[in-house]
């Protein structure tokens, strides 16, 4: 792989032994879900024996300031939500991190899903888990025209009129935690279960700077890894199935070929 780029078939509570402690500015990752997907028949190996040890040791890895984005949904079994989300979140919490922020990932253009007894289920949980307060925060932002009236608290609670002057005005505006992504618009992707480029891509964008190190435990079909190459991270993925893993390196391998032709 290129410069800046270290990927790794494996068992990620393997690989990772190998990362010195508090090296990782940012984890974008998503596990598997409980036993929603078969990944090629590994999804047998995840428990929660798994994951307890994985959050522990991305604690580890992660630097002070650093943030982890983890990308989580539940299965429904005997009429019941699993609700191990919930469980990774708290015992995140348990092992040092800060749950920062439950973001929502509303899920679009999937058709009915879920049970026929509940509301169809339309988005995922997207936790950020932080290591103190985050040292890096770019807000993705939507402009608009500020409107005349009403009033808004400021940081300590005091009612204040909008600027008059400003009525008009364009200005960015901070998004909220729900961020709505289409999937499966890459068809040529062989993998059961990925997420959006442009969901990787805003929250390396958030929690991250160029030239940051990015981990991605479960590479899967290496859609972090695209989105460091792309924003000029590095990044360090592990994948355990050798399938999949062929897939990430060809795709990042592409992305750091077409990031390199262009900034010649």
């Amino acid at each position: 792989m290129g410069r800046g780029v270290m990927l790794h078939l494996g068992d990620c509570l393997d690989v990772m032994q190998g990362i010195p402690d508090g090296s990782v500015d940012l984890i974008v990752t998503s596990p598997p879900y409980d036993n929603l997907r078969t990944y090629n028949g590994n999804n047998d190996q995840w428990g929660e024996h798994v994951w307890k040890a994985v959050i522990a040791d991305l604690y580890r890895v992660t630097a002070d300031g650093g943030v982890v984005v983890w990308v989580v949904a539940d299965a429904t079994i005997k009429g019941s939500e699993t609700g191990t989300s919930f469980k990774q979140a708290l015992w995140a919490m348990e092992c040092g991190f800060n749950l920062h922020d439950t973001m929502i990932y509303k899920v679009k253009g999937t058709g009915a899903k879920g049970s026929n007894y509940a509301y169809w289920q339309e988005f995922e949980y997207m936790f950020i888990f932080s290591k103190y307060r985050p040292k890096s925060i770019n807000f993705r932002t939507v402009r608009r025209v500020k409107s005349a009236g009403g009033s808004r608290l400021t940081a300590i609670g005091e009612a204040k009129r909008e600027n008059r002057k400003d009525v008009g005005k364009i200005i960015d505006s901070k998004v909220g935690n729900v961020w709505e992504y289409s999937v499966g618009t890459d068809r040529t992707v062989r993998h059961p279960a990925k997420f959006p480029l442009k969901l990787a891509t805003d929250h390396i964008l958030s929690w991250s700077n160029t030239g940051d190190t990015v981990l991605d435990p479960f590479l899967g079909s290496g859609t972090t890894g695209v989105a460091a190459a792309n924003t000029g991270r590095r990044f360090i993925g592990i994948e355990l199935d050798p399938d999949y893993f062929t897939v990430a390196q060809a795709r990042i391998r592409k992305a750091q070929a077409t990031k390199n032709a262009l900034e010649r």
